[in-house]
């Protein structure tokens, strides 16, 4: 895999810690205080009496579309969170117009979100940073958790708050910001929807302008790979004024998807 060559060059240079000094199972005990959906969830995912995870990395492909007035592009992409120092690597290839390479990256340091996108990964065409990119960011990573890797929420920096019998409401600070989103759940656990109006995007009829709208990742299925939870397919979707806009469609490449590694490990 090409992609995954460069991705973990690119994490082996990034500075990111390479892991806690020790870790320790999550517990019964510690799920006391949560409400019943989110205990729910937790079970259904496998978090009780696992070692807790400090770093997820993983593939995935499918496929994705700038507006709502362009086809889907093939794409595929690659993930890195980290809860040492709280960060997200994110890049993802397709073709621009269904013709040009292009190379997209998404990161959050420091406290900062940051996205790029490249054509033939050599020019520029887009550098967003700033106050929406943070938030964006960051409950993106919220988002990354609650689907992949739900130990790296048991964290002072996590709020778990009751909504009701099927939902749970979360919301994560770092470096002086907070986002919140709520986390859909059936009878068993089973993530069925992300949803947040913490992230931002560009308006499809006014690239220049940028808008806060609700933003979902319903989940398709899930299925118990290895002793742990992995979806089966996933979408992202912005609710515009104008309607819903399903954006992007990802599913796990098999056998990628690693846990409390190193970056670039």
């Amino acid at each position: 895999m090409e992609m995954r060559a460069q991705f973990l060059r690119e994490l082996a240079k990034s500075g990111l810690p390479s892991g806690p000094r020790a870790a320790d199972p999550v517990t019964e005990t510690e799920l006391e205080a949560l409400p019943e959906p989110a205990r729910r969830y937790l079970r259904f995912m496998g978090a009780i009496g696992r070692m807790r995870d400090w770093s997820f990395r993983g593939g995935f492909e499918g496929f994705f579309r700038m507006t709502p007035h362009k086809r889907f592009n093939y794409c595929e992409a690659w993930l890195y969170d980290n809860r040492v120092a709280l960060s997200r690597v994110f890049h993802m290839r397709l073709r621009f117009h269904h013709v040009v390479p292009a190379t997209g990256r998404d990161t959050y340091r420091r406290g900062k979100g940051r996205m790029v996108i490249r054509l033939l990964d050599l020019y520029t065409i887009a550098d967003g940073k700033g106050a929406e990119f943070d938030a964006t960011e960051l409950v993106a990573y919220l988002n990354d958790a609650v689907l992949m890797a739900p130990s790296m929420l048991l964290v002072p920096e996590v709020t778990w708050t009751a909504v009701d019998g099927s939902a749970f409401g979360l919301s994560i600070t770092d470096h002086d910001r907070s986002v919140s989103a709520r986390v859909m759940v059936d009878r068993r656990g089973a993530p069925l929807e992300f949803s947040t109006m913490d992230r931002f995007c560009s308006d499809p009829d006014d690239p220049e302008k940028v808008l806060r709208v609700r933003w979902t990742t319903p989940v398709a299925g899930w299925e118990l790979v290895d002793g742990r939870q992995v979806f089966t397919r996933v979408e992202a979707r912005w609710h515009l004024p104008a309607g819903i806009f399903t954006y992007a469609d990802f599913r796990p490449i098999p056998g990628t998807f690693a846990y409390n590694v190193a970056p670039g490990g």
